[in-house]
């Protein structure tokens, strides 16, 4: 059975780039969530291996380490591994901070570096 990864927040460009990297690399199907909002929906009726979160939406401007924080705040979700998409060290920390795993920015898509973070959830 695949394994499966939400993507919130990602552009379509990232979205597909996203697919590709997990998809070549682990056989993982991602699926898409534009917002917080319909994260969350999501993940409380459907099971996740892995949720990659892009720092600023696409769709709406919000804010990534706010959907962490709110899936980390619920007890039924805190333990879905969480990722934060950003090229900026201080968001990672934050990430960090609010119980996310350490994730990887777009300019790392193609490492074998993010490959390696990402095993651990998706081998």
């Amino acid at each position: 059975m695949s394994k499966r990864v939400l993507s919130v927040g990602n552009c379509g460009y990232d979205h597909g780039r996203l697919t590709r990297l997990l998809g070549e690399h682990f056989n993982a199907v991602v699926h898409g969530a534009e917002h917080t909002e319909a994260a969350l929906e999501r993940l409380r009726t459907e099971q996740f291996d892995l949720v990659v979160v892009n720092r600023i939406f696409d769709a709406n401007g919000q804010h990534g380490l706010d959907a962490i924080r709110r899936i980390k705040a619920e007890p039924t979700l805190a333990a879905t591994p969480v990722m934060l998409i950003s090229n900026y060290p201080q968001y990672q920390e934050e990430a960090l901070a609010a119980g996310a795993e350490p994730g990887f920015g777009k300019d790392q898509f193609e490492s074998l570096d993010s490959v390696e973070s990402l095993r651990k959830f998706l081998s």
